[in-house]
This record gives C-alpha cells, sequence and structure tokens, in this order.
C-alpha cells in the first residue's frame, strides 16, 4: 500500500504552467542544441522533421503518459513506482530491484551531464569577458581551448559551479526550488533562441539554410536510415528512460490532465529544437560553412569560429551561451531528482541532507571521469536509458491492472482517453524501446 500519510507531506508542483515548465526543461538539452540541427541538416530538412515529429506524436501519447501517470499514481520515483506496479502480479520485490536501475541511470547521466555544465559555465564567462572572440578564427586556438577544457582534471573550479548551482536549486524543494526555476528559464530560454533566429535569419545568405530546411525531398524518405536517426531523435530528445518524467509526474496535481501536459512537453520540446535548428543551420550558412559534425565539437569549437565571424558577433556569442546553459540547468535538476527522492523515499533523507549528499557524489564523480565524458556519455544514454523507458512500460502496460492504468490517465481529464492508448503502448511503444537501445548499440548512439 502506498503510505496516504506521506503522500500529504510530499512537495509538489503548484500548478500545472509549473509542471509543464520543468517537464519541458527537462527534455531541452544538449540532445536539441548540438544533435537535432545535424540531424535536420544531414537528413533532408522538412523530410527528417516530419519523420520526426511523427515519432514526437507516437511516443509523447504512450511513453511519456505512461511515465507521468505512473508516478502520479504511486506518488514515488521508480523504485516505488515499479514496486507497486509489480504488486498486482505478485512481483513487488522485483519491481523495487528493477526500479532501481533508472535511478542509477539518472544519476550517471546526471555525472556526465556535470561535466558538460562546467564546460558551459566556462564558456559563458570566456564569451563574457572576450576571450572566446580573441580567437578569431584561428581554429588551433578555439580547438585547443576546449581540448583543455575537457580533458582529465582540467575544470574542475567550472564542475564546482555547476553542481553548486544545481544544489542550490533542489535543495529548495519542488515548488520552491525546481518549478521557481523553470519558470525563469525555460521562458527566457525561448525568447534568446528567438531572438538569436531572428537575427541570424536577418543576415545574407541566411535564406539559402531557410530553402534547405523547409524543403521536401521525398527521395530521402526512401532511405531507412533517416527513420531510424529521427526515431532516435525523438526518443531522447523527450527524455523517456524510466526516471525522470516518472519522479515529475510523482509531484503532479491529482487534478491535472496528464494527456494535456505531455502534449504541451512534446510541443515545446520540437519548438526549442526547432530554434536550435533556426540559429544554428543559418549562422553556418552565413559564414559559408557545412555543418559536419555534431556533439561538443559543434557547440564548443566551431560556433565559436562562425560566431567570430559575424556581425556583433561576440554580443550573439553571450547570448548563445547563456541560452545553452539555461537548457542545461534545466535538465541537470531534472536528471539529479529521481536519485535524490530515492534517498528521501527510501532512507528517510529530509531535502538539504538528500541533495547534498547526491551531488557530492555527482561532484566526485565527474571530476573523475572529465576525461572520458564523451564514452560515458554514450555508454549510459545507448544501454541504460533506454531499458529505463523499457522497464517503465513494462510496469505500466504489463504488470500494473489495466484498469489502474486507465483509470490514473482519466484522473483530471474531461472525457476519457481514446480506446487507441493502451493497445497503442502496450503493443507498439515497448517494443519500440527495446529497439531504440539496439538501434543505439547498432549505430553509436542516435539520440
Amino acid at each position: 500500500m502506498i503510505d496516504n500519510n506521506k503522500l500529504k507531506q510530499r512537495d509538489g508542483f503548484t500548478d500545472k504552467l509549473g509542471f509543464t515548465l520543468a517537464s519541458i526543461g527537462s527534455a531541452v538539452g544538449m540532445g536539441n542544441i548540438w544533435r537535432f540541427p545535424l540531424m535536420v541538416s544531414m537528413w533532408g530538412g522538412m523530410s527528417f522533421l516530419l519523420v520526426y515529429v511523427f515519432f514526437v506524436f507516437i511516443i509523447s501519447k504512450t511513453g511519456l503518459i505512461e511515465e507521468f501517470a505512473l508516478g502520479r499514481l504511486t506518488n514515488s520515483g521508480p523504485v516505488g513506482a515499479f514496486s507497486y506496479a509489480a504488486k498486482d502480479k505478485g512481483k513487488e520485490n522485483l519491481g523495487k530491484k528493477l526500479g532501481f536501475i533508472p535511478v542509477l541511470g539518472s544519476l550517471a547521466l546526471a555525472i556526465g551531464y556535470t561535466c558538460v555544465m562546467g564546460w558551459i559555465f566556462k564558456y559563458v564567462f570566456l564569451a563574457i569577458n572576450g576571450d572566446l572572440s580573441s580567437f578569431g578564427s584561428d581554429m588551433d586556438l578555439i580547438g585547443g581551448t576546449f581540448a583543455n577544457t575537457a580533458s582529465a582534471f582540467a575544470n574542475n573550479l567550472w564542475l564546482i559551479i555547476a553542481i553548486i548551482s544545481s544544489m542550490l536549486i533542489m535543495s529548495l524543494g519542488i515548488a520552491k526550488g525546481i518549478e521557481k526555476a523553470n519558470k525563469i528559464l525555460m521562458p527566457v530560454l525561448f525568447i534568446l533562441l528567438l531572438i538569436l533566429a531572428i537575427y541570424v535569419g536577418l543576415q545574407k545568405n541566411s535564406i539559402d539554410a531557410y530553402k534547405y530546411i523547409f524543403a521536401l525531398n521525398f527521395s530521402k524518405l526512401k532511405d531507412i536510415r533517416l527513420w531510424i536517426f529521427a526515431f532516435g531523435q525523438a526518443f531522447f530528445s523527450l527524455s523517456i528512460a524510466g526516471n525522470g518524467s516518472v519522479i515529475y509526474g510523482s509531484y503532479l496535481p491529482k487534478d491535472e490532465d496528464i494527456e494535456s501536459s505531455a502534449a504541451n512537453v512534446a510541443l515545446f520540446d520540437t519548438l526549442a529544437a526547432l530554434l536550435a535548428a533556426l540559429v544554428i543551420i543559418p549562422a553556418i550558412a552565413v559564414s559559408g560553412g557545412k555543418l559536419s559534425e555534431g556533439g561538443p565539437g559543434l557547440m564548443f569549437i566551431y560556433l565559436v569560429n562562425v560566431f567570430n565571424q559575424m556581425a556583433f558577433g561576440r554580443i550573439v556569442m553571450i547570448i548563445f551561451y547563456l541560452a545553452v546553459l539555461f537548457a542545461g540547468i534545466s535538465s541537470i535538476i531534472n536528471l539529479y531528482e529521481a536519485p535524490v527522492a530515492y534517498l528521501q523515499e527510501e532512507f528517510n533523507f529530509d531535502r538539504i541532507k538528500a541533495s547534498i549528499t547526491i551531488h557530492l557524489i555527482g561532484l566526485c564523480s565527474a571530476i573523475l571521469i572529465q576525461g572520458i565524458v564523451g564514452q560515458w556519455m554514450d555508454a549510459v544514454s545507448i544501454y541504460v536509458a533506454p531499458f529505463g523507458a523499457f522497464l517503465a512500460g513494462l510496469m505500466f502496460y504489463y504488470f500494473l491492472d489495466e484498469d489502474k492504468a486507465i483509470a490514473e490517465v482519466n484522473r483530471g481529464r474531461k472525457k476519457p482517453i481514446g480506446d487507441w492508448f493502451y493497445p497503442l503502448g502496450k503493443f507498439i511503444y515497448c517494443p519500440l524501446a527495446i529497439i531504440a537501445m539496439i538501434l543505439g548499440i547498432i549505430f553509436g548512439g542516435i539520440g
């Protein structure tokens, strides 16, 4: 049984806006900024976008709803949620053990993200003080700066700053910390990206990028690889991993419409990715370059050179890295939330003690893996994240009683969800989660 007295004292989001913005923040991250523009450029502009949106629609109508509902039903993170769901099949202990996998995956991703956030904090500083602008088009200086930043034990100060920022927000709790932070971070992020998109769009040659982005190439749609990469990008962009969405769902008020919330998250996550593409692809077109790489090299090496060739490039660079910083903070606090909540739920830690403990683990681990961040993030995103998503789907669609599952999804809705929901999740989404892991292994990470 779920302890109702414990639930009454539990922190949570105060309104739908706060929950939606926090969930959008958890989804909007580096995948939107350094992976999505590359995918759009490589796989045919609108041809990729259409397939991507199709998969976002399917996943948001199944996996995202399911994870929100599972968390809200149990008022718990993955461990408690999986245990409760598996109880209907007499497998409560198995569910509890499996629930630890997404928690561990969330912490592992948070550790890698801490390194990335350290890079971002440093680059915001270097953009503001003018060091990045002084490099001009000297790729040796630009590349060398990032190589030094991302090397072992080279960025400890900025890692500490990143950890402290996350810990301070999370120590305040859900309503006073995470919710309030995202009510500022998310609107400002979209405003900054929109300002950048408008400015870049007014530059010479940017029209060529727009023609490419919004051109539909039917021949590209015949390439199975486009569908594979669009699916992988959609799956990981929505932050479906059996952890962050489950724990945020556990803080959702009982009278909120989960399907509506999931639709809003999918919409604004896609808009953020599109805005990033409308900044980065035209910016590279203006500079006469080609979008030939994703990952850290795009954001910390290539784009520095691009901005240094633009009018008012220093200002544009500062705005860009601030936008990336806000996207990163909103993501990292979501990743640390599942392990923080785990200590609260399983060991009765108070909020501050749990936050300090988890962030100290994150800091020590991040310092040690600075030289292998890429390999670390690839391993977690390829293996642990999709497996966690599959486990959450398994618990909701196969272990939890069907009537309970549907009743929770319908709670807060004026009209019951359609009959399509349950079979679509059970027979389409759950297999897709395993396919995501297999494709990630084959293609070396597609998110």
